[in-house]
């Protein structure tokens, strides 16, 4: 019997992961479908159920559900536990595994894919939620000089920053970061620096929104990466280019890498990513 995945999100007809998931089934010679499923705001929990019931396998997460697929997991990785969001959940008769590949796909992307080293930069990060919850550990794993957390409402990032901070002086990262080196601030206390690496991980391109950024942001040959990809990231990526980022990138590429962890986690086969990347890039 052929075995069902699908993500769950709100929005979620943009989703490109059934593409992506099908052309790593029939690289891997997997038998599986793969679904968008849209959940209702406040029902996310009962469509999983419902998923599960109906002889469901796993689920990606997208907004905004990812803090709650955080709580309805019964058993965690430990880059979930310490992202205390969750992107992948595989269903077993234990009951629901949850994980984060976030984070292991963002850098991926970007060291892999885009060629950028993250050692040694200043990195933005813009927002406080579940994506950029995923991003924290593994960023600062790459062994930047800084990395600051700026969010519309300052106390949840120092919320994140007072977290991390704590996780940075335990962890093992292969460049050991000091927690002084983890900043949290507003949007508007941003004037007057500049930043190597910005990365856009608010839902606000998703609804259209513009956020209130300075000037000034984008250092000499800077990237401005944005995790959401075609639509999503437009409005950002355009203030960027405006504001003289050398670099542009959307999420697609994180997409396409955070996917393949996702889909070994549920197959126990990693798919090459680099033939599904160009075939999506050659659809926008």
């Amino acid at each position: 019997m052929t075995d069902r995945y699908a993500v769950f999100g709100n929005p979620v007809a943009h989703s490109r992961s059934p593409l992506i998931h099908a052309a790593f089934a029939r690289q891997t010679a997997q038998d599986l479908s793969y679904e968008a499923v849209l959940a209702p705001l406040d029902g996310f929990a009962g469509a999983i159920r419902d998923f599960v019931a109906a002889g469901g396998k796993g689920a990606n997460v997208t907004v905004p559900f990812k803090e709650e697929a955080f709580r309805l997991a019964s058993r965690h990785s430990p880059r979930a536990l310490a992202a205390k969001a969750v992107n992948t959940l595989r269903f077993d008769a234990d009951g629901a595994f949850g994980d984060n590949t976030d984070g292991t796909g963002l850098v991926a992307d970007i060291r892999r894919n885009l060629g950028f080293r993250i050692s040694g930069t200043r990195i933005l990060l813009l927002g406080a939620g579940g994506a950029a919850r995923g991003g924290i550990l593994p960023l600062l794993a790459q062994g930047p000089a800084c990395l600051v957390i700026a969010n519309r409402t300052v106390e949840k990032a120092r919320a994140l920053r007072e977290e991390f901070a704590g996780a940075v002086a335990t962890s093992q990262t292969s460049t050991p970061v000091p927690a002084a080196a983890l900043v949290a601030t507003s949007f508007s206390a941003l004037a007057g620096r500049e930043f190597d690496l910005v990365i856009n991980a608010t839902s606000a391109g998703l609804a259209g929104a513009h956020l209130d950024l300075p000037p000034g942001l984008f250092a000499p040959d800077g990237l401005a990466y944005d995790m959401a990809y075609g639509r999503g990231a437009l409005a950002f990526l355009e203030f960027a280019r405006t504001h003289r980022a050398s670099r542009l990138a959307d999420g697609l590429g994180m997409l396409v890498e955070q996917a393949a962890e996702a889909f070994c986690v549920w197959r126990g086969v990693r798919p090459e990513t680099a033939s599904v990347l160009t075939m999506l890039r050659g659809e926008q």
